[in-house]
């Protein structure tokens, strides 16, 4: 015990002498830098990871909702009444409604909506009343009602007119510009009603037989809310579900799902130029401790006792440098959030504890993992070190050491990345970076060697410092290669998600899904549409059908309950048999589809041939060669899977979970769907449609799309500020990484200086030794990047890619620069401080 508490001391007093002396300063700040990046990068992805999920629950009007077709009671509602939960109902139920009176009377099947006190819990209605456009405080008051505003047009109503519904006759009050859960089911047609669930009773319309759909909806905090999610599961009876915003419209979860994976990325780089950053510091660290090393051997001191005062110190710093990094990250996180909040104009949620023991954990695991290994190389120092410079110590295990510190690295990568794809590709591309660096490293510097003699000036006395220092040239072109190959993912991977998010979400995208178009409408409905100025649509076939077979067994809802084991998408599985399929057909893909497995069809077949999304296959277990029947208005169709298919659903154009062949489904009965883009010039564009063809069913849209783009211009706000603040801090850490390599740089240009060496012939050959580091680190660095974004759009955002090579260049230029400028600064003491000063610093 006593020794260890003398090896403790000495540890703390050798940590002391070195903050004083300024010796490991470096190691000091690129450890505070690397958790205050990963931690700040955590803190933020915390913060607003949770903002954009309650935001996105505003998709839902509460954090989670069960939906049922009787009263929904007993455990479910208990359930509700736990701590740090807030409940509200509705009840929706189709009815005719009409407008006017006598002749004039117009009637309509409509969607009615009965409001319980205090819905939405999250979100609100936008409407426009006598006051103007505004958000709503309240629910309608009772005695009045609300209406979507395509409703309203569809039926000629005007606020003030009266509605009658049931037995009640009620006023308009407001028209509904956007509704809380409008992204989650658009197919709904429209008019929409909504009215105070207190005036639900007098209309007379729920009555036994009645179909009505009721909705429990509760939100609160996310452990009530969790808590609440996994009682009420178990107890979900038939005719029950429970929605959470994982079943939101794909476009919505698909914006979500890629900001996680991109904040994942983010934190990713973040421990790579922490990796970076450590091992370069605790290099330097090292070799300015292997002459102590060497004294201390001299006057008896063990190796254990070696290994315990460096590793003790490391320690202690790795304690002191996480701290510090943590309080900094948390006052930047504080910063960056209030930011934030204003910016998004919504609630950001307070920080937790979580991303500051990540912080710790990175902190420790790096330091141990990089720092440890040249520091316990100190234990195999010569006592002859003190009389000849030229020895440096030897590790036979430092193998197996910087093994362990890559199995710490990659264990890192695994628990900040949040999927093991993007841990995995991450991995595989800093190993062949590294192998590449290296290599290019290497043959550089043969190849300067050969080259030397012919150089002359400055320009030869800089490069022959790169090939005169091979391993410390080496280990800084790997290092600085490794962090701008970090940045540079980090910057061509959020190039190509906000370019597709805007894309996804363009100004002209449809904003008018018309159905139920019959098969003698489609020419005229074509030519009307035309005729009111916008462009003739395409209008595609839409058979609903209901499965009923699977490689000739039987098949339904039931045969999914328990099939795989994971309950919520056994769940999934089972609505999705159970419910009608809407199949329909095509000749060939548009842009937004693309098959991924098998082969589609070229053409009319000889026999019916099915295509189907691969997301779909995978939950209902459907694999290519699989002969699939439905039921369609008592007719059986049975069609094998020869093609699978990726669905961009961010297109708001009319797609299909099943295609089948051209003409297979002919002789069935069908409706066509299509979707148009209305400027909003063209006011009277549904109601003089309607009025042409009463069949027909126009959904409005525009308010899924605001919603969809208010979230798609949130995520972009994170996305874009986690990306500045990671490109910040990695600019620190890199040079953090460069300054710990400069000893020998500072030796070197003392003596140059005492030997007449002028200031611009000094800085000169510093010049084109750093270029040339800097040209090969940035040139690979931009080329690795290139690759792995490529790899890691295409395989973990589902993104389409296109190398960009424009963008390598200037990345790889700008690398380049960073290695120049970093390194001019970084060794600036050799031209301000007197020779003299510098090599008394250094040889002291």
């Amino acid at each position: 015990m006593n020794a260890l508490a003398n090896t403790f001391g000495l540890a703390w007093r050798q940590l002391r002498r070195d903050l004083a002396a300024g010796d490991i300063r470096i190691l000091l700040a690129a450890l505070v830098l690397a958790v205050v990046a990963v931690t700040a990068v955590g803190f933020i992805t915390d913060r607003a990871e949770r903002a954009l999920a309650i935001e996105a629950n505003r998709l839902l009007g509460g954090d989670a909702v069960v939906r049922g077709d009787a009263p929904i009671a007993g455990a479910i509602r208990e359930a509700t009444q736990a701590s740090g939960l807030q409940r509200t109902e509705t009840v929706e139920f189709q009815s005719m409604i009409r407008t006017g009176a006598g002749d004039t009377a117009n009637l309509k099947l409509g969607d009615l909506r009965a409001l319980g006190e205090g819905f939405p819990l999250r979100g609100t209605f936008r409407i426009v009343d006598s006051a103007g456009e505004h958000d709503a405080d309240a629910i309608p008051a009772p005695g009045s009602v609300w209406m979507s505003r395509a409703g309203a047009d569809t039926l000629g109503a005007a606020i003030g007119d009266e509605i009658g519904i049931g037995q009640s006759t009620l006023r308009l009050a407001a028209l509904v510009v956007q509704e809380p859960d409008a992204a989650l089911d658009y197919f709904n047609v429209a008019p929409k009603v909504f009215l105070n669930l207190a005036d639900l009773p007098a209309t007379g319309l729920v009555q036994e037989g009645s179909r009505v759909r009721y909705r429990l909806v509760v939100a609160g905090d996310s452990g009530a809310v969790e808590n609440f999610v996994g009682t009420a599961r178990p107890a979900l009876a038939r005719g029950q579900r429970l929605e959470t915003i994982g079943e939101a419209r794909p476009e919505i979860r698909s914006a979500l799902d890629r900001a996680g994976r991109f904040l994942g990325l983010a934190a990713l780089v973040s421990v790579v130029l922490a990796a970076v950053a450590v091992a370069m510091a605790a290099r330097r660290h090292s070799e300015r401790h292997l002459s102590g090393a060497a004294v201390m051997r001299c006057l008896g001191a063990s190796q254990r006792t070696l290994v315990g005062i460096h590793v003790g110190e490391m320690t202690l710093l790795g304690l002191i440098a996480s701290t510090l990094g943590v309080l900094i990250a948390f006052v930047l996180q504080w910063a960056v959030g209030h930011w934030l909040a204003q910016t998004m104009a919504l609630s950001i949620p307070p920080a937790g504890w979580l991303p500051a023991l990540q912080g710790y954990g990175v902190g420790m695991v790096v330091l141990l993992a990089f720092g440890a290994p040249p520091v316990l190389a100190l234990r195999r120092v010569s006592a002859l070190r003190v009389l000849r410079r030229d020895l440096d110590a030897t590790e036979p295990s430092a193998w197996l050491v910087g093994f362990a510190g890559f199995a710490g690295l990659a264990g890192l990568l695994w628990w900040k990345a949040g999927s093991a794809e993007l841990g995995l590709y991450m991995l595989l591309g800093i190993v062949a970076t590294l192998l590449v660096l290296a290599l290019l490293a290497w043959l550089l510097i043969v190849a300067v060697r050969r080259l030397r003699s012919r150089l002359r000036g400055s320009l030869r006395y800089g490069l022959a410092n790169v090939s005169r220092r091979a391993g410390t040239s080496i280990a800084q072109v790997s290092a600085l290669g490794l962090g701008l190959m970090a940045l540079l993912l980090l910057t061509f991977v959020r190039t190509d998600l906000l370019d597709r998010w805007q894309l996804s979400l363009a100004d002209d995208a449809p904003n008018r899904f018309i159905i139920n178009v019959q098969d003698d409408q489609v020419q005229p409905v074509r030519e009307f549409i035309a005729a009111q100025g916008v462009p003739a649509p395409t209008l595609v076939p839409m058979i609903r059908g209901r499965l009923v077979e699977r490689n000739g067994q039987p098949t339904s809802g039931a045969d999914y309950a328990q099939r795989s084991g994971d309950a919520d998408e056994d769940r999934q599985a089972q609505r999705r048999a159970d419910r009608e399929f809407n199949l329909s057909m095509a000749d060939a893909l548009r842009d937004d589809n693309q098959v991924v497995a098998g082969k589609f069809w070229n053409g009319k077949p000889a026999t019916p041939e099915l295509s189907v999304e691969e997301g779909y296959a995978k939950t209902l277990g459907w694999k290519l060669g699989d002969r699939i029947a439905f039921d369609i208005a008592g007719q059986k169709f049975e069609a094998p899977i020869t093609s699978l298919r990726s669905v961009e659903w961010e297109s708001f154009r009319p797609n299909f979970f099943v295609l089948a062949s051209p003409g297979a489904l002919d002789g069935f009965p069908a409706s066509y769907i299509t979707a148009v883009q209305v400027p909003p010039e063209k006011t009277r564009f549904t109601a003089d449609l309607v009025q042409r063809f009463p069949n027909l069913s126009v959904i409005d849209i525009d308010a899924v799309l605001k919603q969809v783009r208010s979230t798609g211009d949130q995520v972009s706000k994170v996305v874009q500020v986690v990306f500045w603040f990671s490109l910040a801090a990695g600019v620190l850490v890199l040079l953090a990484a460069i300054s710990a390599s400069q000893d020998e740089r500072l030796l070197e240009g003392g003596v140059m200086r005492v030997l007449g060496g002028s200031r611009r012939q000094l800085r000169m050959a510093q010049a084109s030794e750093f270029a040339a580091i800097g040209l090969l680190s940035g040139l690979v660095a931009a080329i690795a990047a290139s690759v792995l974004s490529g790899v890691v759009a295409t395989r973990v955002f589902d993104l389409p890619w296109q190398a960009n090579w424009t963008l390598a260049a200037v990345g790889g230029g700008l690398g380049m620069m960073a290695a120049l400028v970093a390194g001019l600064f970084a060794t600036r003491r050799v031209l301000d401080a007197p020779p003299s000063v510098t090599l008394r610093e250094l040889q002291g």
